[in-house]
């Protein structure tokens, strides 16, 4: 999406950024950062800002079906960044900070702008919407996992063959109300269910959709309520923000960049939620590609630069992906007597105090 000139703001590049929607996205997607992922968009700017829409998650604990402990995972509320290793949001609010410190920087936002065309030579990238052209040095595709530059540049899909679907259901809670633990994570054959914050204010249930379910009728807003209705929340004390069914997968895209045209984000790799790494991995390769872009722009002869990029970049999210896989494992167990055996291994570990969460990959 976002094609770049040299021009003053930020860090001395003016990316005019092609935005299909015509509106911000209201539904909430991820919910989860870690704190290398909240230090970075400090330093983009967003500072105490991000801090006032975050919600500390100091414990993370899995039970199975009957209550259980299972496991009692502990992050630290300050960790070396200066911030929570783990921090819960809504992501609209998240994205209306960066739409306006990015208009602080001079970024030129275009809605209602799809990329449908792109062409290359020697001296730049034509990008084209059904409005018309621009031409720019480079142009990066974060345009999500459904990418339309990730099929324009002709990239192959590394498939992990991981295929499953979740009911994915937010709420906006009415009134104040305490979580004990915030995060939780429900290890039932019968069910798997993920129940977290959404930000301050706001929950998050998964539900894995069973292998004699329609996701159709899964999805309706009264089978979302039946689910919730064991939690206590119900249309008197919660509004139904989402429900949708989304399939998990575990992918990114080979090569990252053909010629002048790179990815970032889920255009160039997805995973499932469970470790909470897939928005962390994005801000980390935008992290990684910025200063790499500027130097590029700024000499051409460092553009090959930016072959490290991917280098960089992929052994993090192969280790995040297969970190994830992991988790969903030992989570999604569908047969009742290896789930007990799994739950009497476990249980037998855990301890009064929470042991400490493993780092990002």
């Amino acid at each position: 999406r976002p094609a770049g000139r040299r021009a003053p703001g930020g860090r001395g590049v003016q990316r005019p950024v092609l935005e299909r929607r015509p509106d911000r996205h209201a539904m909430p997607r991820a919910v989860h950062l870690d704190d290398e992922a909240a230090r970075t968009l400090q330093a983009a700017g967003l500072g105490a800002r991000l801090e006032a829409i975050c919600e500390p998650a100091p414990l993370y604990e899995w039970r199975n079906g009957s209550g259980t402990v299972l496991l009692r995972l502990g992050r630290p509320l300050t960790a070396p960044s200066g911030w929570p290793a783990s921090s819960m949001f809504h992501q609209p609010d998240l994205e209306a900070l960066l739409e306006e410190r990015a208009g602080d920087c001079g970024v030129d936002l275009r809605r209602g702008e799809e990329v449908v065309g792109l062409e290359q030579d020697g001296s730049g990238v034509r990008v084209v919407t059904p409005s018309g052209a621009l031409r720019a040095d480079l142009a990066v595709g974060a345009d999500g996992a459904g990418s339309a530059v990730r099929r324009l540049i002709g990239a192959r899909t590394h498939d992990l063959d991981f295929s499953h679907a979740w009911l994915v259901v937010d709420v906006a809670l009415r009134e104040a109300r305490a979580f004990d633990p915030l995060n939780v994570q429900v290890c039932d054959p019968t069910r798997p269910t993920t129940a977290v914050s959404g930000g301050p204010g706001r929950r998050r249930w998964e539900f894995l959709c069973l292998p004699d379910e329609d996701p159709a009728e899964l999805a309706s807003p009264a089978r979302a309520w039946a689910l919730l209705a064991p939690w206590d929340v119900h249309p008197g004390n919660a509004t139904l923000e989402r429900h949708a069914v989304y399939t998990y997968r575990a992918r990114w895209a080979e090569p990252w960049r053909r010629g002048r045209v790179l990815l970032a984000g889920d255009a160039a790799h997805e995973m499932p939620p469970f470790a909470g790494e897939g928005l962390c991995t994005g801000i980390r390769d935008a992290a990684n590609l910025a200063w790499k872009l500027d130097l590029a722009l700024d000499a051409p002869a460092a553009a090959g630069l930016l072959d490290t990029y991917e280098q960089e970049r992929l052994p993090d999210v192969r280790a995040a992906t297969e970190f994830s896989l992991g988790l969903g494992e030992v989570i999604c167990v569908a047969d009742p007597a290896a789930a007990a055996e799994r739950d009497a291994a476990m249980a037998a570990t855990v301890g009064p105090d929470a042991v400490a969460a493993p780092a990002p990959p």
